[in-house]
């Protein structure tokens, strides 16, 4: 008699688990989570949850085949949207282009932008913030510094009326703060590369139409007022590096869906 409760309690485990709900009633409530998550736009969160129902519930044959049909519904919608937006970035690339001339010397590895008014013989001899642009939609920022005497400058800080934004500081003998001379002219060129020009691209660009300064900051203080072209390049290059990389990406995402619904 003391064998009965666990057979009976084994019983009755089997019977509950039986009686539970089939892979086919949990992958239906998987399929209706995702329907739910792309009435709320949530494209991606639908397609994890679309593409998971086969893999945990092999035996859903329906709900399998009902969420691989929509699945490919959803891809072939999601497709033709960035393919639409792709030409869309195209088209806004080729406009922004028409401000730049693209040059490519031994010593560059990859095509530069070069804004048509900060061109070499437009800006040689002057001091100002100039803006460096890729073929990869890379970007940072320089000051050049023109004058009869070393300024020795590591930083810059641009403001107007209480608004301001300043790069990181470039110490002297790094690689990225370069001088020269000829005869009694001094030349500086601090390149704030690798995100070191923090917002002042940004703020340069959101504010062309202010009178911006900017301050050399070094063992010595130099002081310019931005001209409206230099604003002007580096809002143009700041529009077109963010298309170049918005493209990139609308790209491979492309080719991802594209292998995704098997189209050549």
């Amino acid at each position: 008699m003391r064998f009965k409760f666990p057979v009976i309690a084994f019983f009755l485990l089997a019977v509950f688990v039986a009686c539970g709900p089939s892979d086919e009633e949990k992958a239906r409530v998987k399929l209706n989570l995702a329907k739910s998550l792309l009435e709320k736009n949530d494209t991606v969160g639908a397609l994890l949850h679309l593409d998971s129902i086969p893999k945990l519930y092999p035996e859903a044959m329906y709900s399998a085949n009902a969420a691989k049909n929509l699945a490919s519904e959803v891809g072939f919608d999601l497709l033709q949207k960035k393919e639409a937006e792709l030409d869309s970035v195209k088209v806004q690339i080729v406009d922004l282009e028409k401000g730049f001339k693209k040059e490519k010397t031994q010593f560059d590895r990859y095509t530069q932008y070069i804004h048509k008014r900060q061109t070499f013989e437009r800006a040689w001899d002057r001091s100002y913030i100039q803006v460096h642009l890729d073929e990869r939609g890379e970007i940072y920022l320089s000051s050049n510094y023109y004058g009869d005497h070393w300024l020795n400058h590591v930083a810059l800080r641009v403001y107007d009326q209480g608004d301001d934004a300043k790069t990181d500081t470039i110490p002297l003998g790094d690689v990225n703060n370069h001088h020269s001379d000829f005869m009694e002219l001094k030349w500086e060129k601090v390149s704030y590369r690798n995100g070191k020009y923090n917002d002042v691209l940004e703020f340069i660009s959101g504010n062309v139409d202010r009178r911006l300064k900017a301050v050399f900051l070094g063992k010595e203080y130099y002081y310019i007022i931005l001209e409206t072209y230099d604003k002007e390049a580096v809002r143009d290059a700041l529009a077109l590096s963010k298309a170049i990389k918005r493209r990139s990406k609308l790209e491979a995402e492309i080719k991802g869906l594209q292998s995704r619904l098997q189209i050549n």
